[in-house]
Formats: C-alpha cells, sequence, structure tokens
C-alpha cells in the first residue's frame, strides 16, 4: 500500500519547516520526501501545513468520574491541597475507579482516545495511578494493555505510585509498592515505564528513589513527577537516577534544569496544569537556553480536562513564550524521545507514516488560531484514520 501526500505549503519535519514539497509512503512508513512516485492514493493537501502527528506523552486517561464540581473552587482561588481537602482531587478520582469495572474504565477511556486522535495525537502515553492498591493498579494496567491491542493509537503504558493511601503511611506505602505492586506489573509486562508523585504530600525524594531504582531493576524505564508545587530536591533525583523525563518543573531552578541537562533528563512541560490551577508556568526559556531538551503534553486527567495538544502548543507560546517551532518540536520529536521512542515523532525516511494534514497554510495558525481543530486529515501507519474531522470507519 503506497501514498503520495503531494502540493504540500509548509511541512514541519520534526525540527524545521520545509516549503512545497511532498510526502510519499509505502507499508506504513516515510520513503522519502520532496520526491514524488507513483502511488496506490494520493491526497492533495492543497497548500496546506502538515507536520508529525503529535506525541502526548503524559497523561492520566484512565479513571472514572469526572471533577467538574472543583471549579468554582478552581475561581475561589483555593490551592491543589485545600481542594483536596473539600473532597475533591486525587482521592475523589481514586474512589471513582475503584467503583468502576474493568469493561466500564476501558470503554472511557477508549472514547477519549478518539477525541484525541480527532485532535490529531497519534501515540499517547497512559499512566496508572488512580488504584493505589495491588488489585486496582493491575485492573487499570490490564485495562490500558487491552486498549492497546486494539487501538489506532500507539498507546504507552506506565505504572505511577500517585499517591499514599489515607490509612497508611509513607514508608509503610512505599514498601508496599515495592514489594507488591511493582513485581506484579513487571512479572505481567504491564508498563514500559515506572513513575512517582514526587512531592510534598506525597513521596519524598529516597522513597522516590527506592520505588524508581525498583521499578529499573524490574525493567521498567524511570519518569518522576517533579517540583510541581515546591523544589525538594526531585529533578535533582531525576538528574541522579538518569530518568528518562521529569514532569511538570514549574519549581525547577537555575541548578536543578543545567542537572537535568547534563543528565539528558527530558523536560516534560505541562502548561494546561498551571492553566486550569492558576498557578505560574515553567520557565522554558531559561530551560532552552541551558541546552535542556524540552517536551510538552497534556496531562490529560479529571483535574486538567484537555485532549487537544493544539492547545498546549498555543499555551507554550503564549504562557512559556517558546518559539512555534520550538512549540511544535517539543510536543512530536521531543516528546517521543520523552517515551524512549525512535521511529516516531517526525517526518523522515524510515519513519513511522504518522502524520496530520491541516487545515491552515503555515506552522503559525497552530498557535495562532486558538479554540478550534485545525487537524483535517489523521493519517496513523500510512492509512488515513481521520477525514474532515471525523474517525474513519
Amino acid at each position: 500500500m503506497s501514498l503520495l501526500i503531494k502540493n504540500i505549503g509548509e511541512l514541519f519535519d520534526g525540527e524545521k519547516v520545509i516549503k512545497n514539497t511532498s510526502i510519499y509512503i509505502e507499508n506504513g512508513k516515510i520513503v522519502s520526501i520532496g520526491k514524488e512516485g507513483k502511488a496506490d492514493e494520493i491526497i492533495d493537501a492543497e497548500g496546506n501545513f502538515v507536520m508529525p502527528g503529535f506525541v502526548d506523552s503524559h497523561t492520566h486517561a484512565i479513571f472514572a468520574g469526572s471533577r467538574e464540581f472543583e471549579l468554582p473552587w478552581k475561581i475561589e482561588g483555593l490551592s491543589y491541597y485545600e481542594i483536596a481537602e473539600r473532597g475533591g482531587g486525587i482521592w475523589y478520582t481514586v474512589k471513582e475507579t475503584k467503583k468502576a469495572s474493568k469493561e466500564k474504565l476501558k470503554r472511557e477511556t477508549e472514547k477519549r482516545l478518539k477525541e484525541m486522535l480527532i485532535h490529531g495525537s497519534t501515540t499517547v502515553e497512559i499512566k496508572s495511578g488512580y488504584g493505589l492498591d495491588k488489585e486496582n493498579e493491575i485492573k487499570l494496567l490490564e485495562a490500558v494493555n487491552e486498549i492497546k491491542k486494539s487501538s489506532i493509537i500507539d498507546i504507552i503504558p506506565t505504572f505511577l505510585a500517585h499517591a499514599i493511601p489515607e490509612d497508611m503511611d509513607a514508608e509503610s506505602y512505599t514498601d508496599y509498592v515495592i514489594n507488591e505492586i511493582i513485581p506484579e506489573v513487571s512479572n505481567k509486562n504491564l508498563a514500559k515505564f515506572c513513575d512517582v508523585f514526587c512531592e510534598k504530600g506525597y513521596f519524598n525524594v529516597e522513597q522516590s528513589k527506592k520505588i524508581l531504582e525498583k521499578g529499573k531493576k524490574c525493567g521498567m524505564l524511570p519518569k518522576i513527577h517533579a517540583d510541581e508545587f515546591s523544589c525538594i530536591g526531585c529533578s535533582k533525583l531525576a538528574a541522579e537516577i538518569k530518568a528518562v523525563s521529569a514532569d511538570h518543573l514549574l519549581m525547577a531552578g537555575k541548578k536543578e534544569i543545567k542537572e537535568m541537562a547534563s543528565s539528558n533528563v527530558v523536560a516534560t512541560l505541562l502548561p494546561a496544569t498551571p492553566f486550569v490551577l492558576n498557578t505560574p508556568y515553567p520557565n522554558a526559556k531559561e530551560m532552552l537556553n541551558a541546552g535542556l531538551t524540552i517536551a510538552l503534553a497534556t496531562d490529560f486527567n479529571p483535574n486538567c480536562y484537555v485532549q487537544n495538544m493544539q492547545f498546549i502548543v498555543q499555551l507554550a507560546c503564549y504562557k512559556m513564550k517558546m518559539p512555534p517551532i520550538e512549540a511544535l518540536k517539543a510536543s512530536t520529536l521531543n516528546s517521543a524521545k520523552a517515551l524512549a521512542l525512535k521511529n516516531v515523532g517526525a517526518i523522515r525516511e524510515g519513519y513511522k507514516a504518522d502524520v496530520i494534514i491541516t487545515n491552515v497554510p503555515s506552522h503559525l495558525f497552530i498557535p495562532y488560531k486558538i479554540g478550534i481543530n485545525l487537524v483535517k486529515t489523521v493519517i496513523k501507519n500510512g492509512k488515513i484514520v481521520v477525514e474532515d474531522g471525523k474517525i474513519k470507519t
């Protein structure tokens, strides 16, 4: 099966913009850029902008329930911790998720993934973390892996040590995660990554280190939620343990940024989270100046109900002052690096043919034209899966 996308006005290949070109695809892979061969199917891009499919490298997309009731509290100015004290936050989602069957979780997650696909996401990471006990964490990861088998989108599963159960202390629960949950996740081969929420009131640096080291011993690559609300040494731990990525980083300082850059840690920034919590944004400019690789992701979860990576690019440009090319690179090629993937996130020879065709003429329209879906066509593994904004059946 071959496919030619011709009459591309602008092509972002993952690093730079190429004007007036074409893409030739065979058997789900990109064969050439700018060379037009005979093809089974031809798409006329009509002079519009074309780019790689978005790689959403940080989501909590599997959960039950919603938390729209928190919105008035956010408007009042309540903090993340104060919202949790009123009965919202992680604990509410944990309660609802534990009650939900695996089939219900799968149905709801599949609906969310379809919305993400329509908006151009072709690779998505999904974390557990709303189960907390072994039975429910395994339930979540099994559901993610079952979805993965039939999903159009490539799914990357992650085990997340997310919070301390109310009936346990932090040290006891850390031991439980290390001795009970992680070995079971590993034995069933349910997750590529092991992640931990390193933060005041959750897992401290030492506990986080123990969890990530156990994950590494069990064959999972380390990720870390770091420096979101405070700077307690989590990003320093990311550098020490050589985590694939450190995520959030709102409170990371110059020293921490340099340490992560020297250890090749990808900084995954999640601008929709400070947007919904009315908190400061990460210092992307400082990170870029230090040579730190920045990825962008939605952090899609019940607190941050965002399924559109185009909006993330817009926030990155307007609120974190990232140049549009850097924001696009961060949401494709660099997000693939944050997932340790080598054949997605760019339009290059030999890469997966995961391609977005938009209805706008320039890459500058992605941050400029806010509030609507700019994706017209999505191609996944060389096949048209979304056409005119609708999933092909």
